[in-house]
């Protein structure tokens, strides 16, 4: 028998099991830290930097350890100093940029969502097997590069949908 193709609805697809892996991860994690008064995206931001340097990091190396866009972390670091979660401090050496660092209420809100978090990812990785574990995490991490990588292989947009024409030297 003549193996299907991968895109094939016979088989299972990359895309669509990544996709509702995240949204069910995202909204379990979503609803069980609301009563925090924060989001998934907020409790990593405050996990970043609970394990950055003492002087914090920068927007845009908090974009890149999130593997997030500048934008969508720029609108989430607003609504975290407005809430005192985090502080912005001017940037020694640069006057654009601001180093992010966490506040006291920062600290405890990411104490009382870390065990949250911790019970959930237990919660979904007793499906596997102890010794399948780190092979599927490894996986994982293999696929995650290789996503990053075709992303930066491909053409940029400027607008969702629509491809950036070349430049005439490119």
């Amino acid at each position: 028998m003549p193996e299907l193709p991968i895109d094939s609805p016979m088989r299972r697809r990359l895309p669509p099991l990544l996709r509702h892996a995240w949204y069910g991860l995202n909204q379990a994690f979503r609803r069980r830290i609301a009563p925090l008064g924060i989001t998934p995206d907020q409790f990593t931001i405050l996990r970043v930097l609970l394990e950055a340097r003492s002087e914090g990091v920068t927007q845009r190396e908090l974009a890149q350890r999130m593997g997030s866009d500048p934008n969508t972390i720029s609108a989430l670091v607003q609504r975290m100093e407005t809430a005192e979660l985090l502080e912005r401090l001017p940037h020694e050496n640069d006057r654009r940029a601001h180093r992010l660092r966490l506040t006291e209420s920062g600290r405890k809100t990411y104490k009382k969502a870390r065990p949250i978090a911790l019970d959930l990812q237990a919660e979904i990785l007793a499906g596997l097997k102890p010794e399948e574990l780190e092979s599927f995490l490894t996986a994982l991490q293999t696929i995650s590069k290789a996503c990053q990588d075709a992303a930066d292989r491909s053409p940029s947009e400027t607008r969702v949908g629509i491809r950036r024409p070349p430049a005439e030297n490119e």
